[in-house]
């Protein structure tokens, strides 16, 4: 069984030393020259397991430290999704007893300057980790120039001196990372037709946007544009938001009958076909999605609608087309993923990838990024470690928060199991109505013959962190019973779980 690994939070405090396993070359170890190109969530953990094991590790980053996650993803967002749930909150003061004049606003200034110290802080973070396990690291642009020899290119403008600095490596780690997809019918311009990157440093709030795309991100920035004050439409080519085979499709009807509780509009079923600037605002033509089966007459005929700005949340595409993995034999599928196997090799002997750059076929997610590094590092360093892709926690911060883990009912279904699914609504929890957020369910899947728990679907307040009781029971095996039978303290948003799980047994209290 894969082992379990441990990952250390962003930023936080050093991992634990003396966890050196022993190894059949000890003096190999003591060699081992280990480079990571990238120091995302991926590479820097994979760097700091690596030096734990004993090998003279090298970083290289041409971005600040942290990666997507921590300066164009996860870290930023959510201060800007704090923000806004803040914001929602003042303006329902009175539901709580409180009362006050005026209508509160959203600084921009202040909250793009809250999130550049935030982001300040855990990169000072990740930094103080690589000096205290004594990890060079060097800030430019990698390339690889031959079998065991990597470069750096200083970057524009840096004051780094005119040569490349040369590393040799015995063992590579490739966390390149990705970046927006660009769609070359409306490409990115920074100012009306934005990405993810460009609407987490908004100097202003557009009044209007439409959102192209109504996954993970489409979804977190439709909830937190609308708090700021724009008018939002998402448009969405399948039929769903969140249209994700880890997302219970019951969690998307909460989600949009929440959206529509805020005004914001989603089309779904729909893709943009053409981007306008006519005086200033946006003319965006909305044609049928390419999916969409047997379209109607009407679903063929195009629609539009006028904004400010469009934010294009369609995917991500990899940063490796321009580091020279030819030099060294490393081969990219025809989108440029890079191929691996269960020890996050790729076909080249001593190479490792991991990370985003995986791509879909794998799970672009932060805590996944990590727990490949761990993988890659041990096996970097002569280990004898698989990936465990089978549970893993998903965590989307719109509003509601949704999380999963595990399997859906339909999934559990197709792989042959006597599914069954139930489900309690928040309403039912008494925390959940003395903060005033009743919105949402949570879903356990399980085994009708075993009661073992299969899967976890949860939307409401904090499911994201909810989620980890039901990502540890899966993890663990344990069943329905199991989860009722321990207390849980009241009152607190986790009943949900043993509400949920009583159910399961058929002896529902509350739900």
């Amino acid at each position: 069984m894969p082992k379990k690994f441990v990952v250390p939070p962003l930023g936080g405090g050093a991992p634990p030393e003396g966890e050196t396993a022993n190894r059949k070359d000890e003096a190999f170890i003591m060699s081992t020259k280990t480079t990571v190109i990238g120091a995302g969530p991926g590479g820097y953990v994979a760097a700091i397991r690596a030096a734990q094991l004993g090998a003279e590790v090298t970083v290289i980053e041409r971005d600040n430290v942290g990666g997507t996650c921590l300066n164009w993803g996860c870290i930023p967002s959510k201060v800007m999704i704090t923000t806004a749930e803040l914001l929602e909150k003042l303006h329902r003061a009175k539901e709580f007893g409180i009362a006050w004049e005026g209508k509160a606003g959203v600084d921009m200034a202040a909250l793009m300057a809250r999130k550049e110290k935030v982001i300040q802080a855990q990169s000072k973070g990740i930094l103080g980790l690589f000096s205290h396990h004594k990890i060079r690291y060097i800030r430019g642009d990698a390339y690889l120039k031959a079998p065991g020899l990597a470069a750096v290119r200083p970057l524009s403008g840096a004051d780094q001196g005119d040569g490349e600095t040369e590393v040799p490596w015995d063992r590579l780690i490739l966390a390149p990372g990705t970046q927006p997809f660009n769609m070359p019918a409306f490409p990115f311009d920074g100012e009306k037709v934005i990405s993810s990157n460009h609407a987490l440093n908004l100097r202003q709030v557009p009044e209007s946007v439409v959102i192209v795309g109504g996954g993970v991100i489409g979804c977190e920035f439709g909830f937190i544009l609308s708090a700021l004050g724009a008018k939002v439409t998402i448009v969405e080519a399948l039929s769903r938001l969140l249209p994700l085979p880890s997302v219970d499709e019951d969690c998307s009807k909460v989600l949009q009958r929440e959206m529509k509780k805020r005004k914001i509009n989603f089309i779904v079923n729909r893709t943009v076909e053409r981007v306008e600037d006519i005086g200033g605002k946006l003319n965006i033509t909305i044609g049928p999605s390419p999916f969409l089966e047997n379209p109607s007459e009407k679903d063929k005929k195009p629609m539009t609608a006028e904004a400010d700005q469009i934010l294009v949340c369609i995917g991500r595409q990899s940063n490796a087309s321009d580091i020279g993995l030819d030099k060294i034999g490393v081969k990219v599928d025809e989108r440029g993923w890079i191929p691996v196997n269960e020890r996050m090799e790729t076909h080249v002997s001593g190479v490792f990838a991991i990370g985003d750059v995986l791509g879909p076929a794998k799970i672009m997610l932060a805590h996944v990024a990590s727990a490949e590094g761990m993988v890659a590092a041990e096996n970097a360093m002569e280990g004898s470690e698989t990936m465990n892709y089978d549970v893993v926690p998903g965590a989307i911060f719109t509003v509601p928060e949704v999380a999963n883990a595990g399997l859906t009912e339909a999934e559990a279904k197709e792989r042959g199991y006597q599914a069954r699914a139930d489900s309690v609504l928040f309403r039912t929890i008494g925390k959940a109505q003395v903060i005033g957020e009743i919105a949402g369910q949570a879903k356990i899947v399980s085994d009708a013959e075993t009661g073992k728990v299969l899967g976890v679907h949860i939307i409401g307040p904090h499911a994201t962190d909810l989620i980890a009781e039901g990502t540890l029971a899966i993890q663990a095996g344990c069943t329905v019973k199991d989860i009722a039978q321990t207390i849980h303290a009241h009152p607190t948003l986790a009943e949900i779980m043993l509400e949920t799980s009583l159910k399961a047994l058929d002896r529902s209290l509350h739900g």
